[in-house]
């Protein structure tokens, strides 16, 4: 292209083009780029300051930025000279660096554009959700701030993996400390049970530490699950194993433990395998029996924030849905003909018996409630087509991998029905504005953990709330 065409790629030319550069920029990685000063100045105060100030700098031929690589330094200099950066560009090896440079530069338009690639790569690639890993690049290079939402919008993500299923290496110590930190005694959406935090907490500390320390906690604390399964039959012996260097996992823990609500965990527990393992001060433990009998019950909530998740997940949604009103609310614009679903936060797994509600404020032709397995489920297409989506119509039928079966009357709007789902038979039911139905026998095939989740389009308006029996109960 003949230059005089277009600014955008006539600027682009000038990108770390050392013929027509004035200046040399040394990166954290001590690699060298080059910048026309005017340029620069002209479009961050941070570079007018550094290189317009009369003090030595104005007159340097190089300058330094030993926080900074080349990698952020290099998307810099396109952002400034061109105006925008390509949404590819972005990448979670390079996300936190960009956006550290962009605040460092104070360039708020391009930490702005991170945040939103970043919402929009969680909502195309949930399957890899890379949110751990970029916690923790975010905790070493940037510290603890309020307000931010590049952080917020981390700590939420995270906050609705169970720690469990994260791999011991993808969080980082100080990703972990983040996370707590950001979630303690606050309300906010969180998907792990106290102790699994504290299992979580206290085998990454000990893998830091040594691999025999590492593999010595994996056997001494079992999780929730392995305790419950073995709780009316065999007791786990998990003595036999001794923790030579207990006192290095106790300092590797030290700055986590303060972020871990300990009466929150039951007492049996903290008796059987926590208090044991010696890696907590004994001054600590006897705080939180001393809390809970002033408390006048030996358990407290087994979770922290708002622990029922009973919010619309926009990361997993067919990509015309409308999330509102605290995620509580979700419809279909004008245009949608077709079927999409969007599911909830609520991660339901393992034992037990779920339960929840949702208000059908406005039915379409047919709009469908239900549940979803993550696993190959396509939100932009109707559930019950799906082999991994189970869902009620506001027809009367019940769908499941394209086969119906009668199951109610028709209902229309306003209508309320309360999902049961049974995780210890794995058998779901419906009550449908106050009259329970009978369990979905058909539904053979449900799997371990599942969602809630509807199907709809045009106009339907739907809302989650958690069941309204819990409360009165």
């Amino acid at each position: 292209m003949m230059r005089g065409c277009s600014l955008e790629q006539d600027l682009k030319l000038l990108i770390n083009n050392s013929k027509y550069s004035d200046i040399e920029i040394i990166c954290e990685d001590e690699k060298k780029l080059y910048g026309c000063r005017a340029i620069l100045a002209a479009r961050s105060e941070v570079f007018d300051r550094l290189l317009y100030n009369g003090m030595k700098e104005s007159y340097d031929k190089q300058i330094s930025f030993p926080k900074i690589n080349s990698i952020g330094i290099e998307v810099i200099l396109e952002y400034i000279y061109t105006g925008f950066i390509k949404e590819e560009s972005l990448t979670k090896d390079n996300m936190i660096e960009i956006f550290y440079a962009a605040d460092y530069f104070q360039l708020s338009d391009l930490k702005d554009f991170v945040v939103k690639t970043f919402k929009n790569t969680l909502k195309k690639n949930s399957a890899k959700n890379y949110s751990p890993e970029l916690l923790s690049k975010f905790a070493e290079k940037m510290p603890l701030t309020e307000n931010n939402a590049f952080l917020d919008l981390l700590v939420e993500a995270v906050a609705t993996i169970p720690l469990n299923t994260i791999e011991f290496g993808r969080l980082s110590i100080k990703g972990l400390q983040y996370l707590l930190s950001c979630t303690y005694e606050k309300e906010k959406l969180f998907a792990t049970i106290e102790y699994e935090v504290f299992r979580y907490s206290a085998i990454l500390a000990a893998k830091q530490v040594s691999n025999d320390a590492y593999e010595t906690l994996i056997e001494r604390l079992p999780t929730l699950e392995q305790i419950e399964q073995v709780e009316n039959s065999v007791q786990i012996d998990n003595k036999d194993r001794l923790i030579i260097n207990h006192q290095e996992i106790t300092k590797e823990l030290e700055p986590l433990i303060k972020f871990i609500d300990l009466i929150r965990i039951k007492g049996v527990i903290l008796t059987d395998f926590i208090e044991p393992l010696e890696i907590i001060s004994a001054r600590i433990i006897s705080d939180v029996y001393r809390q809970k009998v002033r408390l006048n019950k030996s358990d407290s909530n087994e979770i922290r924030g708002k622990y029922d998740n009973c919010i619309w997940d926009e990361s997993q949604c067919g990509s015309k849905l409308i999330i509102e009103d605290d995620r509580k609310v979700v419809y279909a614009p004008n245009d949608l003909i077709s079927y999409q679903n969007v599911r909830a936060k609520m991660l339901i797994e393992n034992s037990g018996i779920f339960e929840w509600d949702i208000i059908v404020e406005k039915v379409c032709t047919n709009a469908w409630v239900g549940v979803c397995s993550s696993e190959n489920f396509n939100y932009e297409f109707f559930a019950g087509d799906q082999p991994t989506g189970w869902v009620l119509g506001s027809g009367g039928n019940i769908y499941n991998s394209g086969k119906w079966i009668r199951y109610c009357p028709s209902f229309g709007d306003g209508t309320r029905i309360t999902v049961h789902l049974d995780l210890n038979k794995r058998i779901c039911s419906f009550t449908v504005n106050g009259k329970k139905y009978r369990e979905v026998s058909e539904w053979n095939n449900l799997p371990s953990k599942l969602y809630p989740v509807v199907s709809f389009n045009h106009p339907a308006r739907l809302r989650i709330q958690p069941h309204l029996k819990k409360y009165l109960m």
